[in-house]
């Protein structure tokens, strides 16, 4: 079961005035805010880190205890639902009060994205947006043919590493000569793509490995081999 928390802020970006305003207090390693809701029977606790990853804890306050329905799947009696509901509105009350809306996850695609703007005078568009999984997913497309030349994607690391590593992160999927294939997966940063034909399309991870510059002259050939 995804975490309710990635769910709704995967595109957002913490604005720290407004957390500090809203009642987060400011630690050595982020944020934290405690917030009680359902009528002070249970108590909210949110964690922000330095990269604005959130993580969520709910405490039962008659027994101190983490409210362990809440993350089962598989509860989905009455009460356990009113919790989850009462638990989004507060997460979703948050979201509106302390982020400002992003197209996407990492300040690395979303750099790149106003790049791709500004170079070929195309926005991203979001095919399966009403997708819980795949909703952060931006297409960037040609004008001409809506063929699309770029694709950023949040996956978890090990889609590309092959570990064990579940960490979300931004990539983006290119297109390639087929002779320059083996050279670039060579590359720290760049991969076989994925869910992609591996000798035609990389797999570019965002997390800054490789600078803007250099991505964007891969986005300029895709864009010329997909004309």
């Amino acid at each position: 079961m995804e975490p309710v928390e990635s769910i709704i802020f995967i595109r957002k970006r913490w604005m720290p005035c407004q957390m500090l305003a809203y009642g987060f207090k400011k630690e050595w390693d982020g944020y934290v805010l405690k917030k009680s809701f359902c009528n002070g029977d249970f108590l909210a606790i949110l964690s922000v880190d330095t990269r604005g990853q959130i993580t969520g804890q709910v405490i039962d306050t008659m027994t101190q205890e983490d409210y362990e329905p809440l993350r089962q799947e598989h509860s989905h009696g009455a009460y356990v639902n009113m919790v989850r509901s009462a638990y989004e509105e507060l997460l979703n009350d948050v979201a509106a009060s302390c982020c400002q809306n992003v197209l996407f996850a990492s300040p690395q695609a979303n750099r790149l994205a106003q790049a791709i703007v500004a170079d070929f005078q195309v926005t991203p568009d979001f095919p399966w947006k009403d997708s819980s999984r795949y909703q952060s997913y931006g297409a960037f497309r040609h004008s001409s043919n809506r063929k699309w030349f770029a694709l950023i994607m949040n996956v978890k690391r090990s889609v590309l590493t092959r570990d064990k590593d579940s960490r979300p992160i931004d990539v983006l999927n290119i297109k390639i000569r087929p002779e320059e294939a083996d050279a670039l997966h060579a590359v720290p940063g760049i991969y076989p793509a994925y869910h992609m034909n591996h000798r035609l399309w990389i797999s570019v991870v965002l997390d800054d490995t490789l600078p803007d510059e250099k991505i964007m002259s891969l986005v300029q050939t895709s864009y010329q081999l997909t004309r």
